[in-house]
């Protein structure tokens, strides 16, 4: 499935915290990247795993999830060893921040929804746990605290309004600091103000 290319990228020496930054569908680790550039985030090390065919699994996100694997599963896998990548450098999870857009926002939250503990920070830019329900039975842990900010346009062309609310409700009760931003008539992009949110809440 997913061949382990994982970009990397900023103050790989001697950062204290990590970035790890997925791309949309069609888009690219390299192009995820120069968001950082707009990022509060000059002292850290940026990854940004590289899926195969630009792609992380091939049917929308409400799908049911069998329907995208076995794309999901290594997806997922693909994220945790760039975890692991950043641990095994000496920076434990609460110094290890996540920001994704459209699909790789999905994965961003599908992950640390499987994955719960105090990190430094997500940031979702335009995205929903994933499946053609909330599959609360996959998730486990304690955010503890870690700031969460999910935000999208209204109406937004391939993302659920209801999926939206449901999962910052899912990352609320497993004790994220939840931000929630609906933009009226925001394109399917990421805006200005939302990097202005994000910086603030998270990459402060």
């Amino acid at each position: 499935m997913h061949k382990e290319t994982i970009i990397q990228s900023g103050n790989t020496g001697n950062a204290q915290k990590a970035l790890i930054m997925l791309h949309g569908r069609g888009s690219s680790a390299q192009n995820i990247l120069s968001l950082s550039l707009q990022l509060q985030v000059p002292d850290y090390a940026l990854y940004a795993p590289q899926a195969t065919n630009n792609t992380w699994y091939p049917h929308p996100f409400l799908a049911e999830p069998s329907r995208n694997e076995p794309w999901l599963s290594a997806a997922l896998t693909l994220v945790e060893k760039t975890v692991q990548k950043i641990t095994q450098r000496g920076i434990d999870g609460e110094n290890i921040y996540f920001a994704g857009f459209s699909q790789g926002a999905c994965l961003t939250l599908e992950y640390v929804a499987r994955n719960a503990q105090k990190y430094g920070g997500v940031a979702a830019f335009t995205g929903g746990l994933i499946g053609d329900k909330i599959y609360t039975e996959h998730y486990k842990g304690r955010f503890e605290g870690t700031p969460v900010f999910i935000g999208t346009g209204d109406p937004d062309p391939h993302i659920s309004m209801e999926r939206i609310h449901n999962s910052a409700d899912v990352f609320e009760h497993m004790d994220a600091d939840v931000t929630k931003k609906l933009y009226k008539n925001m394109a399917h992009t990421i805006t200005q103000e939302e990097i202005d949110t994000v910086n603030h809440l998270i990459f402060n």
